[in-house]
Order: C-alpha cells, then sequence, then structure tokens
C-alpha cells in the first residue's frame, strides 16, 4: 500500500512547520491509497449510510470513551471547553463544545474579516468564476461549488480545513445580514483530508454542503460555505436569520473532518500577505476563529 507524504502546515501563532497527527489515518491511506479501498467508493463516501451510523454511534452514551482517543491527539486544548471532559454525555457532545469566555476574541475594526473557523486555511485570490477550486487536479468550477450561477466579477476564496482536534463551531467573520436563504446540497461523504484531494480533487464540490448568502455593509455580498464530510453526522446551523455581530455563532459540524469556505467580492477584501504567501506554495496556515485574515479594500 503507498502511504501519502506527511502534511505539514505553519502554526501562524507560532511560525513553526508542525506536522498534522491524523485521526484514522491508516483507514484513510486504504480508502485512498489502495485499489480495494476505491473499488469501495460507492459504499463509503456516496451515501450517507455509513456517515449516520457512526453519527448514531458518537451522540450515544457508549461514544465516551472514545473522547480519550480524540484527548490523544498533539495540538488538542481541552483546558479552553466549558467543561472537564469527563462532563460530556457523548464523543459529539465534546466535539461540537463551547469555550470558555474570551477563548476565541474577536479582531477588533469594522474592516477587519476574521476567521470563521478554527482551521487550516488557504486563500485563492483573484479567481473568476469557471475558475476551479482547489487548482490542481479540479475539473468543477467555483459557480459548480456555490450551487449557483455567480456574477461575473473576481472572487477572493478562504477556504479553512477543520481537523477533528479542532473547535468544531464555526461564526460569523464579520457584521452581516442573514436573510435565511441557505442552500443545501446533498452530496457525497468524502474525507476532506489532503490525502483525500489527492484522489478526488472535485470533492468540494461533490459533497454534501450548505451554501448561505451572506450581505455586509463593508464587504458587500458574499457566500458562507458549510462542506460535509465522512463521519459528518450533520451540518448544524443554529442561527436564525437577521442581522448578526462578527463572531456570532452560526453552527457546528458533528464528527468527521469538515471544512468552511468564505466566496468573497475580491473588489472588497484584502487578505493578509503571510496567508496569501504561503498559499501561493500551497501551503496551510493554522489560523484560530476570531483572529483577522483580511481586511476591506
Amino acid at each position: 500500500m503507498s502511504k501519502a507524504k506527511p502534511i505539514q502546515y505553519i502554526d501562524r501563532a507560532s511560525g513553526k512547520t508542525c506536522t498534522e497527527s491524523v485521526m484514522g489515518n491508516k483507514a484513510l491511506n486504504f480508502a485512498y491509497n489502495t485499489l480495494l479501498g476505491r473499488s469501495l467508493w460507492g459504499l463509503l463516501f456516496n451515501t450517507g449510510f455509513l456517515s449516520r451510523l457512526m453519527g448514531w454511534f458518537y451522540d450515544s452514551k457508549l461514544s465516551h470513551n472514545s473522547i480519550k482517543s480524540l484527548l490523544a491527539i498533539p495540538g488538542l486544548n481541552a483546558g479552553e471547553a466549558e467543561k472537564d471532559w469527563h462532563e460530556y454525555r457523548s464523543f459529539n457532545d465534546f466535539f461540537t463544545r463551547k469555550l470558555k469566555n474570551g477563548a476565541r476574541p474577536a479582531a477588533v475594526g469594522n474592516d477587519v474579516l476574521c476567521s470563521p473557523a478554527d482551521g487550516r486555511l488557504l486563500i485563492y485570490p483573484d479567481v473568476e468564476k469557471d475558475v476551479k477550486i482547489p487548482v490542481k487536479g479540479a475539473v468543477r468550477s467555483l459557480e459548480s461549488l456555490c450551487a449557483m450561477e455567480l456574477p461575473a466579477q473576481k472572487y477572493s476564496v478562504a477556504v479553512i480545513r477543520l481537523a477533528p482536534i479542532d473547535y468544531h463551531r464555526y461564526h460569523y467573520p464579520c457584521d452581516c445580514n442573514d436573510d435565511g436563504k441557505m442552500i443545501k446540497v446533498k452530496g457525497k461523504y468524502h474525507s476532506v483530508n489532503p490525502i483525500a484531494f489527492a484522489k478526488a480533487p472535485d470533492l468540494f464540490v461533490e459533497n454534501t454542503k450548505v451554501v448561505t448568502p451572506l450581505c455586509s455593509p463593508v464587504f458587500g455580498k458574499f457566500f458562507f460555505l458549510e462542506v460535509g464530510a465522512f463521519g459528518v453526522g450533520s451540518i448544524v446551523n443554529t442561527a436564525v436569520a437577521g442581522k448578526h455581530e462578527k463572531l456570532d455563532e452560526k453552527g457546528f459540524f458533528k464528527f468527521g473532518g469538515s471544512t468552511v469556505i468564505l466566496v468573497m467580492d475580491a473588489e472588497k477584501i484584502k487578505f493578509d500577505p503571510d496567508l496569501i504567501r504561503n498559499s501561493a506554495n500551497k501551503v496551510e496556515m493554522l489560523v484560530r476563529c476570531g483572529e483577522k485574515i483580511g481586511i476591506a479594500k
């Protein structure tokens, strides 16, 4: 069995290059890097049966002891959680944990765009609606990703990939209005880990997702996407329609690797230089929810 290369990213806070500890690494390598595994894609990823079954287990009390396997992965800061891990009812109860007050402060400034989630971020600046996202290997366009016809203009796209150890609630990145017109797109359940991208580069388009049009007085109209993945019991949007302040909670993912994508008007946003520079080299940067990732033009 051929093995995928180690996944490396830069921790933005420390500037250090880190190697990601992948939960279920052997299973991912089997599914994506062996002939037998790829022959089972229809069963594994094309229906939600296994993901729903996993969701049932991780929602049940039977899964409580599985929390320890997550805590054992380097990089998870259990001390940020509202409660001690023993107090959570199930694995998913801990996985979708809220954090203590002040754990994720919002960067100050009406013209500042915050990261909507903890995760490993890549920026695709100044792209047309027919450009493929991700650029390497994909055949589906940005317009296909958004599941709607887009105006002919330049867009800047931020892709935040969440790993199982991350805080799995996501938030509004700026003051904005949500009219509640979410588009729910049923699809496949591929992993969003880079191991999967090497074999299924169109998974952002193909996977189950939710697309929410938002409107900001500073950043104009933009789109907020939540992309589901293998093992994700559900994408749960907790916010109601109306005006929201920066870092108000929008929702959360249950267990599984997941991704949040912002599709912004390129004329309205200037993403931070370090993010642009590393993204140009295909290097993800670990960001935390609430930290500045861009500023209004």
